[in-house]
């Protein structure tokens, strides 16, 4: 495949270092994942660099530690020095390897940031011994590494030095400049992750004894959600002549239609639809899942993107990035960001803007066109009843039924 890319003259430079040997392979990976030639180029001629690299400091493939990765990075002899967007090339090349058993899966990856060891730690013991979903995961290290960088800047982590001050003073500006709900995630978040480090006896106070509480009631708000014609607006906003505005529509018609949460659209997979039978597996909260029938303007949209949109990759997401790499979403928040693109089209102003807008829509105008709280309760996927609550405030014509006269008003 590299002979496609360069030129003879080119290839033969190529061929030099422990790397030339897995060029041809890393390539086929390239595009497979959708990357364009001139894309492929530039990460190929990095890789070569590397390659040459290691061939002159005597190192082998097995030798692929991270010191070694750290004088890669900071080496200013070459002409052409590491650029931006490099780092997640050389990311991309250690996995491969990896997928190939030449290195082990020990190998140190490059670091993002100094707190990349103690995030990975916690995020094994919330998987593995408190048995987290990956979405978990997804929300809390983020708001973790929000809190270490706060405390710590730049500097290396003395976990040490953290006092309950710390905690206390942190989360009071914290929760100044957020939703409660974001607030109240961010105390959860830091109370698992102050256990993780008592438990592990990186500190000797349990911090999770400080964190403060945030007051968030339940069904203390109303929910948010969009008329029938600001839905009918949201979908139309999505141009379906390109490829992008095909999987757009059919990602908005899922959580408008059947009020999918934003994790349930990333995890669907190829192998969850069964055409035959007309219905599809979503795999909700924790190891849940359900059998939902396919509405026929979703069972539309769907087959129209996976026949003209989807681009042909390895992996059996349903909904993947159109842009290289070719691979499902990393978490939730992209499904968000589509959605919020697309009030910004349709000029739909709500100060909700993520996808549960549309899954409050959904169970607002059910409840407006005459159905049960257990209904709606049935279409969401709630565990419990009382979740369903919250839309009884929303039920206008049913709390005047039963609201009390107000004193001194008129009889």
């Amino acid at each position: 495949m590299l002979e496609n890319l360069f030129s003879e003259s080119v290839f033969q430079r190529f061929r030099v270092g422990p790397l030339a040997h897995y060029l041809n392979t890393f390539t086929a990976q390239l595009s497979e994942r959708g990357y364009t030639k001139s894309s492929m180029k530039q990460k190929i001629r990095l890789v070569a660099t590397f390659s040459q690299w290691l061939h002159q400091q005597h190192l082998g493939v097995n030798e692929l530690k991270k010191e070694v990765l750290d004088n890669f990075i900071g080496y200013q002899g070459t002409p052409d020095p590491v650029r931006r967007g490099d780092l997640a090339t050389l990311r991309l090349l250690l996995q491969h390897l990896k997928g190939k058993d030449v290195i082990s899966s020990s190998t140190v990856e490059i670091e993002d940031n100094p707190f990349h060891h103690l995030e990975h730690g916690f995020a094994q013991y919330l998987s593995q011994e408190r048995g987290l979903s990956p979405a978990t995961l997804t929300n809390y290290i983020p708001l973790v590494r929000r809190f270490l960088s706060d405390r710590f800047k730049t500097d290396r982590i003395q976990l040490n030095e953290l006092r309950p001050s710390d905690v206390t003073a942190f989360i009071l500006r914290y929760a100044q400049s957020v939703k409660r709900s974001t607030a109240k995630l961010m105390v959860t978040s830091l109370r698992a992750f102050f256990r993780y480090l008592y438990v592990r006896g990186e500190i000797t106070t349990d911090l999770a004894e400080f964190v403060p509480t945030v007051s968030n009631w339940r069904l203390s708000g109303l929910p948010k959600s969009l008329e029938t014609d600001q839905i009918a607006s949201l979908l139309k906003s999505c141009d379906q002549n390109r490829k992008v505005g095909q999987r757009d529509y059919a990602i908005l018609l899922l959580l408008a239609r059947l009020g999918l949460r934003a994790g349930e659209v990333v995890a669907m997979e190829l192998d969850d639809i069964n055409w035959e039978a007309g219905e599809f597996i979503i795999r909700g909260k924790g190891p849940r899942s359900d059998r939902l029938p396919i509405p026929c303007d979703v069972g539309e949209a769907l087959a129209i993107y996976l026949q003209h949109a989807r681009p042909c990759c390895s992996t059996r997401r349903v909904f993947v990035r159109i842009k290289a790499p070719c691979q499902g979403f990393s978490s939730s928040v992209a499904i968000c960001n589509i959605v919020q693109r697309a009030l910004v089209r349709a000029k739909i102003e709500t100060c909700h803007k993520g996808a549960h807008l549309l899954r409050h829509s959904l169970a607002t105008n059910m409840l407006r066109e005459g159905a049960s709280l257990a209904e709606i309760g049935e279409i969401l996927r709630h565990q419990l009843p009382n979740t369903t609550e919250l839309y009884t405030k929303v039920d206008i014509i049913s709390l005047k039924s039963v609201a009390q006269p107000w004193v001194g008003g008129e009889i």
